[in-house]
């Protein structure tokens, strides 16, 4: 998707406004070339029963993290990309565990179930006026379904340390993809960042330009 572009992108100063190394990786395999400056925005400060869906969560995460970055790099970058990954099962959504034994809660919820992954995405360019960036918020949304985990295997999976800063307690890219017995949309979403509609919105951003 960015092949046509790259070129031009590589040309201006993009930050990832996440300390996320999965979203380094996505980003890196695109070919993008950018720096990384992570959001010190806290997502807790959200109260999240006051959202109506988990997808305006997420983009109202996402938007506060970009916005957090801009007031301190305004002046040092063209392009901000800000991601916040939540997952959703019975109403609830969940987040990185508190600690290991959340993390066994969390799972043992999930095992034998189906739920969702969904990512808020906030683009930021200072292309045209620094003084009134162009903003862009979506999200992606991508059902996961576990198989039904004993106790032991749980146990297990937790105390491999996986499980402990990420968003529902699992890694799908890691140990944790053998607990899913498959998914419905954007694999890479459930990872961190869908980059298929990242890409996509890159390439009308500079396109615009």
């Amino acid at each position: 998707m960015l092949g046509p572009v790259l070129h031009r992108l590589n040309s201006k100063r993009i930050c990832l406004a996440s300390g996320s190394p999965r979203r380094r990786e996505l980003l890196n395999g695109l070919g993008l070339k950018f720096e990384i400056i992570p959001s010190q925005f806290d997502e807790k400060s959200l109260q999240k029963p006051s959202f109506p869906h988990p997808s305006n969560f997420v983009e109202e995460s996402s938007r506060c993290k970009a916005g957090e970055v801009l007031e301190r790099v305004r002046s040092k970058v063209d392009i901000i990309i800000a991601a916040d990954t939540v997952l959703s099962f019975e109403g609830d959504i969940l987040e990185k565990p508190k600690d290991a034994g959340d993390a066994i809660k969390m799972l043992g919820r999930l095992s034998g179930q189906s739920h969702h992954v969904y990512t808020g995405v906030t683009i930021v360019s200072l292309l045209d006026n620094r003084e009134a960036p162009q903003s862009l918020t979506f999200h992606e949304c991508t059902q996961v379904t576990f198989a039904e985990l004993s106790k032991a295997v749980i146990q297990s999976y937790v105390d491999t340390k996986e499980p402990l800063d990420k968003a529902g307690s699992y890694g799908i890219q890691g140990l944790g993809g053998s607990l899913v017995t498959g998914i419905n949309g954007d694999y890479f979403n459930v990872v961190g960042l869908p980059i298929h509609q990242v890409s996509c919105q890159l390439v009308k951003l500079i396109g615009e330009v």
